[in-house]
């Protein structure tokens, strides 16, 4: 088989990058090792509503299960920060469908797509890079292509033969452990979210309404911590007295929240999404994040198509490091300054903050947000604090 492009992994990134490409009048493969593409899930699957005009992905009722309005936050003694908007802010999809839609958007764009399709190394003809050897449906198979997309999620096969550097330390990562489940009692109109050392080291536990009473309740902590996620979250339901009779799915991922790769295009290879580590380090979200790399990738990618100049796709690298991960780089330094928080600091500065000041910080653009904290007599009578925040400026 030969194709201009083969994307490796039909997540999120790497359909956005097969669609666009194949819209631009080349040929594409888009391949996934999963027997259907989107399962199994390893996502809370909320996500913000903007991305599908921006990233022209239609709303489409079938991979949405609800639409939510906001998000509520608390603290490890109770205290509740709640943001709310009025119209709708973000949708809890069904990843199964989402993720196979993208794929259908991808083929319908004239991309061909290939589930059961394991990438397992790389073809080297003359020191260079020329295809990658698979299997599919467990046959070995050559595919030749003029650019490789590495989509291939966290541990990227495809991006550590091509000899990209993706390694990252292990606290750069965490560990989540969820729940499909029914749960009752909290406003199904957001999500909501429980901090504290003692709730989920460096983490959160979260709650994503998928219905009036049924959600996904997971978390994530540190992938280096000595207990594990699962303890956490049974620890928290017991806590709380929520009964863990009606579990209809159990989810668990490695997610990085750290150690972007550096070098996105090497030759004529090009990562994206998970494999890149492209995910905001705070909240452990990486959807959006992999559909602007993807978009930015794939724009690159077109050009070096055209041009027959391979040497543009570090354009993609050049361009995402000066916008999404400049951003990324700034919410990194807030995961690294939260870590050091105190239950207690917690405590006050969900207090503090409005809604409006925590979706800055998550986002990165937390200046303002900072400099009102600093000049916050609870915060200018603790040197560790003012400290901490310091860090941030």
């Amino acid at each position: 088989m030969k194709y201009d492009v083969v994307v490796v992994g039909a997540g999120i990134a790497g359909p956005i990058v097969a669609r666009n490409v194949a819209k631009a009048g080349f040929s594409v493969l888009l391949i996934d090792k999963k027997w259907a593409i989107g399962t199994p899930k390893q996502c809370a699957e909320g996500i913000s509503i903007k991305v599908f005009d921006k990233y022209d992905i239609p709303y489409d009722k079938r991979f949405i299960n609800r639409e939510i309005y906001g998000a509520k936050l608390y603290s490890p003694s109770g205290y509740e920060l709640e943001l709310r908007y009025k119209e709708v802010s973000g949708v809890i999809l069904e990843r199964k469908v989402f993720d196979k839609m993208l794929a259908y958007y991808a083929a319908k764009a004239g991309a061909d797509v290939l589930a059961r399709t394991e990438a397992l190394d790389v073809i080297k003809k003359d020191g260079k890079i020329v295809g990658i050897k698979a299997k599919h449906e467990d046959k070995p198979v050559e595919i030749y292509a003029d650019i490789i997309v590495a989509a291939d999620g966290v541990e990227s096969t495809i991006a550590r033969k091509a000899g990209i550097n993706t390694y990252a330390p292990p606290h750069e990562f965490d560990s989540s452990y969820e729940y499909e489940m029914l749960i009752e009692g909290l406003d199904p109109d957001l999500i909501h979210l429980w901090f504290g050392n003692e709730v989920a080291p460096r983490g959160y536990v979260w709650v994503f309404p998928k219905d009036e009473d049924r959600a996904n309740v997971g978390i994530g902590i540190a992938s280096d911590h000595p207990e594990t996620a699962k303890y956490y979250l049974d620890k928290w339901l017991k806590e709380n007295n929520i009964p863990m009779r009606k579990i209809l799915e159990v989810n668990v991922g490695i997610v990085p929240v750290g150690g972007f790769v550096k070098e996105l295009a090497k030759d004529n290879v090009v990562v994206v999404g998970d494999a890149a580590r492209q995910v905001n380090p705070m909240h452990g979200g990486g959807m959006a994040e992999a559909m602007e790399a993807g978009t930015i990738a794939s724009k690159w990618i077109v050009k070096a198509l055209e041009e027959e100049n391979f040497s543009l796709l570090q354009n993609y690298t050049k361009e995402w490091w000066e916008t999404d991960g400049k951003r990324l780089e700034r919410v990194l330094k807030v995961r690294r300054v939260t870590e050091k928080l105190t239950d207690e600091d917690l405590d006050l500065f969900i207090q503090l903050l409005s809604g409006a000041d925590a979706e800055k910080i998550a986002g990165g653009d937390y200046v303002e947000v900072i400099k009102a904290l600093l000049k916050h007599p609870k915060v200018l009578m603790s040197k560790r604090r003012l400290s901490l925040l310091k860090q941030l400026l």
